[in-house]
């Protein structure tokens, strides 16, 4: 049966807008919980740069030990970053989905991503069987997590509004509780949210183009921040260690964070 995470994350989905920023550890997600977030998500970038790789070079199996880590560090409900579910074949989607769904998060998304760069978008046909499978495992497996359907075209070269919208629509069509293109411009939101009406959208915020008022505005329900809290996080260390290196000086070791203060108790 559906946890009460699972619950509370498809009331989120069902009016207003929310912020589910994007922690890559056990530590950064208690820290966003303590903050008031409702909701958070993993992300697979900020995964692959702890473990010294390139974004979409961490294996299913690293995944799900993250994503299991991550649940269990907070009570809120936390949606998976699941990449292409790992998998190409909508069968072996499903059956990675239904480990995924037994990790404690509330939600996971899929997206279209080939990995191709010839080609870097997963034909119409197999995307959307790809989403439907994710679909089945989830039902089959009784949780009630929230799916997501993500299409990658802005990200991958093919930044097609009409070819998005139309992979969004079917995808909804598929059983996606939810609908994702990372990186549109603010101008795509409000074409995006009403084209999939009434399935929620989801905007990805990496860049100060727009604010969480205005998103809302336009009718977005879920905002994230991919790995670009991550990327915040090693500017920082970069810049202090580069100087160290550099200059010898530690000029950036001033008014730093009492750490150890947000974990008290």
């Amino acid at each position: 049966m559906p946890d009460e995470r699972v619950a509370e994350f498809h009331r989120l989905h069902a009016s207003g807008c929310f912020v589910m920023p994007n922690p890559w550890d056990g530590g950064t997600a208690r820290a966003l919980e303590q903050m008031g977030f409702a909701a958070l998500a993993t992300t697979s970038a900020g995964l692959a740069w702890t473990l010294g790789r390139k974004d979409a070079q961490v294996t299913r199996d690293q995944a799900l030990e993250h994503l299991r880590l991550v649940a269990a560090a907070v009570t809120v409900p936390v949606n998976a970053d699941f990449e292409g579910g790992y998998a190409v074949e909508p069968a072996d989607v499903a059956t990675n989905v239904a480990m995924a769904a037994e990790t404690g998060v509330a939600g996971l998304s899929i997206e279209d991503a080939s990995g191709d760069a010839a080609d870097p978008l997963f034909g119409f046909d197999l995307a959307v069987e790809r989403i439907a499978a994710a679909r089945r495992a989830i039902d089959d497996s009784g949780t009630g997590i929230v799916l997501t359907g993500r299409s990658e075209g802005f990200v991958h070269g093919r930044p097609d509004l009409d070819e998005t919208i139309r992979r969004l629509q079917a995808y909804a069509e598929a059983g996606a509780d939810c609908l994702y293109a990372p990186r549109i411009g603010r101008e795509h939101v409000a074409p995006i949210v009403a084209a999939v009406s009434p399935k929620p959208v989801n905007l990805l915020i990496n860049a100060p183009f727009i604010t969480v008022a205005e998103a809302a505005d336009l009718g977005v329900r879920r905002i994230s921040v991919g790995g670009t809290l991550a990327r915040t996080a090693w500017g920082g260390f970069l810049r202090a260690a580069t100087e160290i290196a550099d200059a010898g000086t530690f000029t950036r070791f001033d008014e730093l964070p009492d750490v150890d203060g947000l974990f008290r108790g």
